[in-house]
């Protein structure tokens, strides 16, 4: 779990501006647990869609006291033509208004107009919805920063230390781009940095390869390298390097000898995958052999901040995931 430390950080930042959050199924029990949570504070307030006494009741038979949540159901929402109209607007003629009025009634296209149309600063969805049907609308409806040309993720593992502190690392991007360019590489680096900062991670930026400092030959090799080039004319003032393999990121011993000199070199704790495969082996690896738990995928370069929960997720992760989501806002 984020030691508490950090994460009475992120909910000090929502204590100063609070925020409201979409949860796209409000009947979950997961969902409505978290929702209780988060109720007992004046931070963050859940916004739950679905029918009123369908959520209501599967509240009352778990147990969990909802009140003062937004209860917003699509099938009787005030809004709904307006709502329509700006989804046409936004599709740009690729859906008629009658296909955006049907898209409407389900939860995940509902709760992403809603945070587009102000009601609500953010989005957690994906407790049914699989990861496609999450990042869908955001994509088409949210759209990118400017600036921003993709959508990419990183996760935050974190491992408590036998000291009472945390080892806090940032990996990106392990669940989005299946393979991206160089260029793409940049972008997805430089929001990940971002992120990691939130979290009170000094970014140190190592761009992973199976060579280090022109060690190994290949189009992945040169990438990796080219976009970390690229990387550092953008952000002169970010620690970065690349290629690198991962014993040269973490050891200080290796890193110093395969790549001399380097300040990212056996230091580094935000990690730049070549490729989908690699980032989300990578990250799965450290939950599962080192003992890190991790935090995501959180979604990075949307115009609002949109996450996307595990199928298989609890309660817990619903309301650290619910804080994290907001405070990115």
């Amino acid at each position: 779990m984020i030691p508490m430390e950090m994460f009475n950080k992120l909910i000090e930042t929502l204590k100063a501006n609070p925020k409201r959050i979409v949860f796209t199924e409000g009947t979950d029990a997961r969902i409505l647990e978290a929702s209780a949570r988060l109720l007992t504070g004046s931070w963050l307030k859940p916004v739950l869609v679905g029918n009123v006494d369908e959520v209501k009741k599967a509240a009352a038979e778990h147990g969990f006291n909802i009140d003062g949540a937004e209860i917003v159901d699509p099938e009787t929402y005030e809004g709904m033509e307006a709502m329509v109209e700006k989804m046409v607007e936004l599709r740009k003629g690729k859906m008629t208004a009658d296909e955006c009025r049907a898209a409407l009634k389900k939860g995940n296209y509902f709760g992403t107009m809603l945070v587009k149309m102000g009601v609500a600063d953010c989005l957690l969805g994906g407790a049914t919805y699989s990861t496609a049907d999450t990042v869908r609308p955001a994509l088409q409806l949210i759209k990118t920063k400017p600036g921003n040309k993709i959508v990419s993720s990183c996760f935050i593992l974190v491992r408590e230390t036998s000291t009472g502190g945390a080892d806090v690392l940032a990996m990106g991007d392990c669940a989005i781009n299946i393979k991206p360019s160089d260029d793409e590489l940049v972008e997805i680096a430089l929001e990940t940095a971002k992120c990691a900062k939130i979290f009170g991670i000094d970014p140190k930026v190592a761009f992973l390869s199976y060579s280090t400092k022109g060690s190994g030959k290949g189009e992945d090799v040169d990438k990796m390298r080219s976009a970390c080039e690229k990387a550092k004319a953008a952000a002169p003032d970010l620690a970065m390097d690349g290629e690198m393999q991962f014993d040269a990121a973490v050891s200080p011993t290796v890193g110093q000898l395969k790549f001399p000199g380097s300040k990212v070199a056996g230091y580094a704790n935000t990690f730049i995958f070549p490729d989908i495969n690699a980032g989300n082996i990578g990250y799965k690896i450290a939950q599962r052999l080192g003992g890190f738990d991790a935090y995501g995928p959180i979604l990075l370069g949307l115009n609002a901040p949109i996450n996307d929960l595990s199928r298989g997720c609890n309660a817990d992760e619903v309301y650290s995931m619910a804080i994290i989501t907001a405070a990115l806002s």
